[in-house]
């Protein structure tokens, strides 16, 4: 099948001001990245973690890169360099060449503007961040109308405080932006994100583009369900092989909301909602210890007095968690299970439409 191309344009505004620091120029101190070559290094090398990507140097223009994606998804990432002579070109010269077929946009606000005094020369540069904001925004809403926009409000960490003042930044960060947006977007809100290249945020942010770039992502997430059920399962997580990112799930914690969380079953659940976040992290880890042993990972069973795990190979391109409270289900039959379901999805993955999963044996 032939690859199925996107276009994916990546944006943020490098502050000349600050520009030595963030490239380690200063006091010999590691790496913090401006720009966001974080999502590139993230999702093109299949063992490093979000975290890795703090020693890497600052994009310079644009930059381009390819990866596949579940098999025939070719994602063209364009990295577009913050620098104010940059944006001028982007607005100009280059105009046709950055924004046209463009699938996903993704603006990324450095948060770190907030936590300095409101001086003169502040809120001065604040509106011009805005204002290049405005004009990329308009430009990709004119020359690639049905592209998908995302913002990511980027370093959260560096917001003192605790998850309540995070959340406030965050939160009135996300308003200023939806009235700069307002004229181009009407009443349709931004999907916006809080990262960190220190947390697992940038992975449920990424996880939620991408799901957006896959075109049967909803009837993939159907049929999920549908195993999910027929298993007696407490939940069914699809990961994509190699960034281990979130493609669908199903069951407890429910399907991915609009503005990166999530539409739960309850309110109050004492699940951490970052758990597969989490768990996509570990693993990444340790199939990196297991490569330098020169061994290769290929599953994962556990079984516990409260649950049982499997994570398995799925289809080619597509890991499977599968989790259960049910006593009387053991990591055997969930393997058992999944073998069953493979042939099915992947028709799915390959275009073609099943109707339903085959059967997968319920527990006695």
């Amino acid at each position: 099948m032939a690859a199925n191309k996107k276009k994916v344009g990546i944006f943020e505004l490098f502050e000349d001001s600050t520009a030595d620091d963030y490239l380690g120029a200063a006091h010999g101190q590691v790496w913090e990245r401006e720009n966001f070559d974080e999502i590139r290094y993230f999702l093109c090398s299949s063992n490093n973690t979000a975290s890795a990507t703090s020693r890497l140097g600052a994009t310079i223009d644009v930059e381009q890169n390819h990866m596949r994606f579940l098999g025939d998804l070719m994602l063209n990432l364009w990295d577009c360099g913050g620098q104010d002579n940059f944006f001028d070109s982007y607005l100009s010269s280059q105009r046709q060449t950055i924004f046209n077929d463009v699938a996903v946009l993704i603006y990324v606000f450095d948060i770190e503007i907030e936590t300095r005094q409101p001086t003169d020369a502040v809120l001065k540069e604040k509106e011009k961040d805005f204002e290049y904001f405005y004009h990329i925004l308009d430009n990709c809403r004119s020359r690639s109308p049905e592209a998908k926009i995302f913002v990511l409000i980027n370093k959260m960490d560096l917001i003192s405080g605790g998850k309540k003042e995070k959340d406030e930044a965050y939160s009135r960060k996300v308003r200023e932006l939806d009235t700069r947006a307002k004229p181009i977007m009407g009443n349709t809100s931004l999907r916006c994100f809080g990262t960190s290249i220190w947390d697992q945020s940038l992975y449920r942010a990424w996880s939620r583009i991408v799901h957006t770039l896959i075109p049967n992502a909803n009837l993939l997430a159907r049929h999920l369900s549908m195993f999910c059920t027929i298993c007696d399962a407490t939940e069914v997580v699809l990961f994509e092989r190699t960034t281990f990112l979130i493609i669908a799930r199903s069951g407890r914690g429910g399907e991915f909301g609009e503005q990166g969380g999530e539409i739960s079953d309850s309110g109050d659940d004492p699940i951490n909602p970052e758990r597969f976040e989490k768990i996509s992290e570990l693993i990444k880890a340790f199939k990196l210890s297991c490569s330098k042993l020169q061994e290769q990972f290929h599953s994962l069973e556990m079984r516990f007095p409260q649950f049982a795990c499997l994570l398995d190979v799925l289809t080619p391109n597509t890991y499977v968690m599968v989790i259960t409270s049910h006593p009387n289900i053991q990591p055997s039959l969930l393997k058992l299970n999944v073998r069953l379901a493979r042939s099915k999805f992947n028709e799915l993955q390959a275009g073609r439409f099943p109707s339903a999963p085959t059967t997968p044996i319920s527990p006695a």
